[in-house]
């Protein structure tokens, strides 16, 4: 069963509790990539299509929603 690419795929709402986490993550790390490094512990990571970050889920990099404005 093959993954369409991310870009096909409808791109719902982060749920509110990995949000926060996310959130907290964020507070505590230096710079953006010591963030994105947190985040992987975590099983998730972050790519950036057309203008958007997009938060996935590792290994597969399925996508799990757009994050807002306010973390980069």
């Amino acid at each position: 069963m093959q993954q369409e690419p991310i870009e096909t795929r409808t791109v719902g709402a982060i749920e509110p509790g990995v949000l926060t986490m996310i959130r907290d993550e964020r507070e505590k790390a230096l710079s953006t990539r010591e963030w994105q490094f947190r985040l992987r512990g975590y099983g998730y990571g972050i790519k950036t299509i057309e203008g958007e970050q997009i938060l996935t889920r590792l290994p597969q990099g399925i996508a799990v929603g757009v994050l807002p404005p306010e973390f980069f």
